[in-house]
């Protein structure tokens, strides 16, 4: 890994959903460096470098046997937090050097994602209080490639000046542009960020996620981040549905990224709003249209963001933008 990666190794980044490993063997890459995954004989996750320790075989493309892994090269065969088990071509009885073991990196599942942390872990994955209040009800997505740097996600999930023009085709007012003064602060003891009133349109699905109310609402938000790449924003709506979006982005190399969003929701996201659609369905569609959205306007901007303060003109709706920026360049230069 080069710099900042050398430094972003050492936080947890979402690589994938929980059932992602349901088929087998699953690999990723991340941070420039390719990595495989499987569940053990334990039913712990095993995560390494996708590099067998005999001849730096893909260990990805192999099988698996009740839970331990067969390099597909020489057969060695890896079991509970990497452990090599077996050298086929060895005379049987002799013990295998501590040497052939997998390097197991930190993995953790949280939210229905599988978090993993290559270097050694310098603070927590962001915490979401919703996953463990059972009035909210949790809804995850698939695991997307975007060719952006996460360093423009972030920027854009921090963003509301775009909603106006960005995001016309589902929820944006076009005439809603002014964004009023923004007060920086701490939100909970992961988030920092802020608070805000929008207009926005509510008809067709956006009216399901709102829970009602006239064609033209007002959404009270907040939204912070937490370094390096996530962000959480909470919808309250007059109705008292209240939303709660996570959105985190992971590195895979300089201008690419693995990217998800998580819901959480506080009414029954099973009713029926036509026959054979939920709730659940009404607003994850939408949710997806709206991100689609961003992608299809953050893939036209090239490289990373620029972080030094004065490279880009800011203005004072850029405020949550510039405080992370400040944040993630001392991060990285640590």
């Amino acid at each position: 890994m080069s710099e900042p990666f050398d430094v972003l190794g050492n936080y947890w980044h979402a690589v994938a959903t929980s059932d992602s490993l349901e088929s087998g063997i699953f690999s990723v890459r991340l941070l420039q460096n390719d990595y495989v995954l499987w569940r053990s004989p334990d039913s712990q996750i095993v995560a390494a470098l996708d590099s067998c320790t005999h001849r730096q075989a893909p260990l990805s493309k192999g099988t698996l046997e009740d839970g331990c892994l067969r390099c597909p090269y020489h057969g060695w065969l890896f079991g509970n937090e990497g452990h090599c088990l077996e050298v086929p071509s060895a005379k049987k009885g002799l013990s295998v050097p501590s040497k052939a073991n997998l390097k197991s990196l930190f993995v953790e599942e949280k939210y229905g994602l599988i978090w993993m942390c290559p270097g050694e872990p310098l603070a927590p994955i962001p915490e979401v209080a919703a996953d463990s209040d059972e009035s909210f009800t949790r809804m995850n997505t698939e695991m997307q490639i975007w060719n952006v740097d996460s360093t423009r996600m972030i920027d854009n999930m921090l963003d509301i000046s775009h909603f106006p023009y960005t995001h016309r085709g589902t929820f944006g007012i076009e005439q809603e542009t002014v964004v009023p003064k923004i007060k920086l602060e701490q939100l909970d003891d992961t988030y920092y960020g802020y608070g805000y009133e929008v207009k926005i349109n509510n008809v067709g699905s956006t009216k399901i996620m709102s829970g009602g109310g006239a064609d033209v609402i007002k959404l009270f938000m907040t939204t912070g981040f937490a370094l390096p790449f996530s962000v959480l924003s909470t919808m309250s709506y007059e109705t008292g549905v209240e939303q709660k979006l996570f959105m985190t982005a992971a590195p895979i190399e300089e201008g690419r990224s693995i990217y998800t969003f998580v819901l959480w929701r506080n009414d029954d996201v099973d009713l029926l709003v036509e026959p054979g659609r939920t709730v659940a369905n009404e607003v994850l569609e939408l949710e997806t249209a709206v991100v689609l959205e961003d992608q299809i306007m953050l893939e036209k901007l090239q490289g990373q963001l620029p972080l030094e303060r004065g490279a880009l003109v800011d203005v004072q709706a850029d405020k949550p933008s510039l405080e992370w920026r400040r944040r993630y360049k001392e991060l990285i230069s640590s």
